[in-house]
């Protein structure tokens, strides 16, 4: 991007704005990739979040340091095929037991699941599933989309990838199996959220607390099942510190309800201004789902492998951008011409670890939520390289 933008536009200044948009976008993506692959480590591993973050830190940085773009390229190929598999495999599966269709698309909009969820939903005090604007505005929702959208074609490790081809024609070829496989995936994500909440809401009402062990930043609580089996997936998520429950009323049940369970992320001091007695982290929503819906381990596991693929690709791609953008376009094109190619090799690798690093402090400390951290890599995309690529079409 940085080269375009500096050969179109005839401007050095233009290359280092370019190329300095390209690392911080890269960089705010890849914080969110670390703090998934934390997230993983944690749950599957037995990690604290924190050494989670470093581990991917490591593995990351070998992908990067010993991959060149088409070695990347041809990784991510395979990481996509484990993620996506990992991605549809238990959207089917749930919306088989909660509808009885396969396809989750259309187990989704054609099903009563969204009718019983609004149902269960305002039965807990909450609003409909489905009611529009419920925490941002029209325009704020109309101005998200239009980032997310027009964004995508501003990411830096995704423009890349079409110079990992050999023709213009393979290039308009590939975006056009990249739009296939990216719908495969977008539009499957409304039922797994639908799906998610509804299997939570369901499990929680029904449960009970079996025992409680004090700890010193929070209680585990453990529930079963009005069978008597115990709820595994809430004791081991409650280790993370990504889940915890707190029995405010002492009725012996965990009750979900609207507002903040806890006095910040204090899981010692519930908030008494309200009845919700669950803290559930953003970030665990798709890894939790399948054990949630008691799906076999099988499928647990490929989740989190797939959870694990998703972020390493992303990450390596990520970094092979910021790499690029710091040795050619700012090194070599703009401070040293002269520089050898083991210079700038040199010059990238050193890039890759200063950005591993910084990408690893912003998973232990995220500014947001996975999704928010990267809706903002997005929004930066869709506010500088997405103009000046698309002025740059026009004479």
């Amino acid at each position: 991007v940085p080269d375009f933008v500096g050969d179109r536009y005839y401007s050095q200044a233009a290359r280092l704005i370019a190329a300095i948009a390209t690392i911080i976008i890269s960089l705010t993506y890849v914080a969110g990739q670390m703090r998934g692959v934390g997230i993983v480590f944690s749950r599957f591993v037995g990690l604290p979040i924190e050494l989670g973050v470093v581990l991917g830190m490591a593995i990351v940085a070998f992908f990067a340091l010993l991959g060149g773009m088409k070695g990347i390229t041809w990784t991510q190929v395979a990481q996509y095929a484990v993620l996506i598999v990992a991605y549809l495999i238990p959207a089917i599966a749930i919306g088989m037991l909660l509808t009885g269709n396969p396809i989750p698309q259309l187990s989704f909009t054609f099903s009563d699941i969204i009718p019983r969820l609004n149902a269960v939903q305002i039965d807990l005090g909450f609003t409909e599933y489905t009611q529009p604007f419920q925490s941002k505005t029209q325009i704020d929702v109309l101005a998200v989309t239009i980032a997310l959208m027009v964004g995508t074609a501003g990411l830096p490790h995704v423009i890349t990838r079409f110079y990992t081809v050999p023709s213009v024609r393979a290039a308009r070829y590939s975006a056009g199996w990249a739009l296939l496989f990216i719908a495969l995936l977008y539009t499957t994500a409304p039922a797994i959220a639908a799906f998610a909440r509804y299997n939570l809401i369901d499990t929680l009402q029904d449960a009970t607390i079996a025992n409680v062990t004090p700890g010193d930043k929070q209680d585990i609580v453990e529930l079963q099942y009005s069978d008597g089996r115990p709820v595994t997936w809430a004791t081991s998520w409650q280790k993370t510190g990504l889940l915890a429950f707190y029995d405010k009323n002492g009725d012996g049940k965990i009750e979900l309800r609207p507002g903040a369970a806890f006095v910040g992320k204090n899981f010692k001091e519930p908030n008494p201004d309200t009845a919700n007695e669950v803290y559930f982290d953003n970030d665990i929503i798709v890894l939790a789902n399948p054990e949630i819906a008691q799906l076999a381990p099988i499928i647990i596991a490929l989740v989190a492998a797939g959870g694990l693929a998703a972020a390493l690709s992303t990450a390596s791609g990520l970094l092979l951008a910021m790499s690029s953008a710091a040795s050619h376009d700012v090194y070599y094109r703009i401070m040293r011409p002269n520089a050898t190619e083991r210079q700038r090799m040199i010059a990238g690798r050193s890039m890759i670890l200063v950005a591993i690093l910084m990408a690893g402090y912003f998973g232990i400390n995220p500014p947001g939520f996975v999704g928010q951290v990267v809706a903002m890599a997005f929004g930066l995309a869709a506010a500088s390289n997405f103009p000046a690529i698309l002025l740059g079409i026009f004479d």
